[in-house]
């Protein structure tokens, strides 16, 4: 909108000057009456310009003021449950010094979980937070996307191990792009978390290149698991959005894992989709520019 106003302003001083050597050089009536008539016509415009710049204005800050309500309201909604969950543990254990020692372990140990449930509510806020308000200062450097997955996995060995899942990580030392490290580590660890998390027992987590371009690296992820119904493909993205059957709050996670993947794609220059498997399970297919 800036731009606008000083485009009609330059353009404005520019008519004028033109208007002016004309005039002196044909002192006639018929080109004062020309000029007159096109400065009215180009004041209308300008006037009309800036109405037009004045309402996008406030209908874009008015999005903005939504937006942001609406977040700090999923986020109030985000945070009474882990709070709530460890005031109500700790008055228990408070209130109830003789409760025996195995129930003190269990309470001690769900207040734990949820404390790591804040955490990661914290850091997901505070990643898409600065993605959105100060991208620039998100360090570009080289990142090699197979030891960025390789430590992605190596996290996850764990769980991944209790629910005898396998892991297929077909990504070279070519995958390498200019791009910003913990932005790429959370897009692929959010993948990686959402399927261990939802895909269930004995699944397998496959993640490839396959087509390298010249200015794009090409990836596919996917995990042989249940999917999800079709309805909600296109909502898979949105910040807190939760799917009822299955993919509730109980399992843990801020809500914002896909949302912070989509946009770590989007900062990279890339571009993101996601639908079920005829085989089984989610497959998502993004792309990533390999010069930020």
């Amino acid at each position: 909108m800036k731009y606008t106003r000083r485009l009609w302003i330059y353009f404005s001083t520019l008519f004028c000057a033109l208007a002016a050597l004309i005039l002196m050089v044909e002192m006639e009536s018929k080109f004062i009456t020309i000029f007159l008539i096109f400065v009215a016509i180009l004041l209308i415009i300008f006037l009309f310009s800036l109405l037009y710049d004045k309402k996008s204005e406030e209908a874009e800050n008015k999005r903005i003021r939504q937006l942001k309500q609406e977040m700090t309201s999923n986020i109030s909604h985000e945070l009474k449950t882990p709070v709530s969950s460890i005031r109500g543990y700790l008055e228990t254990l408070v209130t109830h010094p003789e409760i025996d020692e195995e129930r003190r372990k269990m309470f001690i140990e769900r207040s734990y979980l949820q404390t790591l449930r804040l955490s990661d509510l914290i850091r997901d806020i505070s990643i898409i937070n600065k993605m959105e308000e100060a991208p620039e200062q998100f360090k570009i450097e080289t990142v090699n996307l197979q030891t960025v997955s390789e430590e992605v996995f190596e996290e996850f060995k764990e769980k991944i191990s209790e629910k005898e899942q396998k892991v297929e990580n077909l990504l070279t030392s070519a995958d390498t792009i200019q791009g910003n490290y913990s932005l790429l580590y959370s897009l692929i660890r959010n993948l990686v978390e959402n399927s261990v998390k939802y895909a269930g027992n004995g699944a397998t987590l496959h993640l490839e290149c396959n087509t390298s371009g010249d200015k794009y690296l090409h990836f596919v992820y996917y995990d042989t698991g249940t999917g999800i119904e079709e309805k909600y493909e296109s909502r898979i993205f949105d910040r807190f959005f939760r799917i009822d059957e299955g993919r509730t709050s109980d399992a843990g996670g801020s809500g914002l894992g896909l949302a912070i993947v989509r946009n770590a794609v989007s900062f990279h220059k890339g571009t993101i989709r996601v639908h079920n498997r005829t085989e089984g399970g989610l497959e998502f297919f993004f792309s990533l520019a390999k010069n930020n």
